[in-house]
């Protein structure tokens, strides 16, 4: 069973600026300690250092930690690709393993999908996985609701992580009642919108050099300032309820469902509590009917190069 909220550890390795092992460590050793026990790492986070950092956060601590990977994105040589075969299945698994330092994986998901390979193929080498116990429970990420209907028809998917959050909400369409419908949970990623709900995000100039959010289409140019405007539409309900705009995006996302698990990024302490406090401010429904209209304002996409083929 996971916690009502996750720790995203992503950051921790690369993508928002510097990173420091030490507060890293502390931030995951504190959230075990607030009962925060789902982490989320993946194989290409910092090329594998991000799984190491997390192995050796929780080791000794081990039977406290619901613990997520990820394959299937491959950097090789700086060049990005998507394998899906079973044979690197295999591969990936085993060096998670070691990397970790664990005798199974609590949740295995397929990070992206390629529609080369049947997805019935993989699910299938997922599968065996379990069988061997290398993997407690198989995930998806990413992928259409067709996709998933196949793959759960395959083997039980436990879980499918998606971006979901008050600034981006397509997935309600199709992809999160064909979840409710096999009994799949819905791990949300960036439920903060990569910071920017926060309101504390800086201009994309101030950013550090290899923080990805200063090109990022919502967090640079015209469209962050037209955000910033629905920012602070957040900001007034957050002062209303009492809290903090990222707590105010979390208890919204918590107001969906019990089976919708925010996993928020974090490598600093205190947003670490603040984000696990969210839990403590239940929204009325004329607040959540406030927000409700702001995903559809929002200008910018998601990601710069997200794929419009059929996951």
């Amino acid at each position: 069973m996971t916690s009502r909220i996750g720790l995203g550890c992503m950051g921790m390795s690369e993508f928002y600026g510097e990173t420091n092992e030490a507060e890293s460590i502390a931030v995951i050793h504190r959230a075990l300690d607030l009962d925060v026990n789902f982490l989320d790492t993946a194989d290409m986070y910092g090329l594998g250092h991000n799984e190491e950092l997390v192995g050796r956060a929780i080791k000794g601590r081990r039977d406290e930690v619901f613990l997520g990977t990820k394959f299937g994105i491959r950097r090789d040589g700086g060049v990005r690709s998507i394998d899906n075969t079973p044979e690197y299945i295999r591969q990936a698994c085993d060096a998670s393993l070691q990397r970790l330092g664990v005798e199974h994986i609590d949740l295995y998901y397929m990070h992206r999908r390629n529609p080369d390979v049947p997805i019935e193929e993989s699910v299938g080498a997922m599968a065996e996985l379990v069988e061997q116990g290398k993997v407690r429970n198989l995930g998806l990420s990413e992928v259409s609701a067709d996709t998933l209907r196949r793959a759960h028809a395959t083997h039980p998917v436990y879980a499918l992580q998606s971006e979901y959050s008050l600034f981006t909400r397509d997935i309600e369409k199709e992809i999160l009642p064909a979840a409710r419908e096999l009994g799949v949970k819905l791990v949300a990623y960036s439920p903060i919108s990569r910071g920017l709900l926060s309101g504390a995000l800086p201009a994309a100039d101030q950013l550090a050099a290899d923080d990805f959010r200063r090109v990022n289409p919502r967090t640079s140019g015209e469209a962050a300032d037209h955000n910033a405007g629905l920012v602070a539409r957040v900001a007034e309900i957050a002062a209303e309820v009492g809290c903090t705009p990222a707590q105010l995006s979390l208890a919204w996302l918590l107001a969906q469902g019990e089976d919708i698990v925010p996993i928020p990024g974090t490598k600093r302490l205190k947003y670490l509590e603040e984000n696990t406090a969210a839990a403590s401010f239940p929204l009325t429904a004329e607040q959540l009917d406030a927000l409700s209209g702001l995903a559809d304002a929002v200008q910018g996409a998601r990601y710069a190069d997200m794929s419009s083929v059929e996951r």
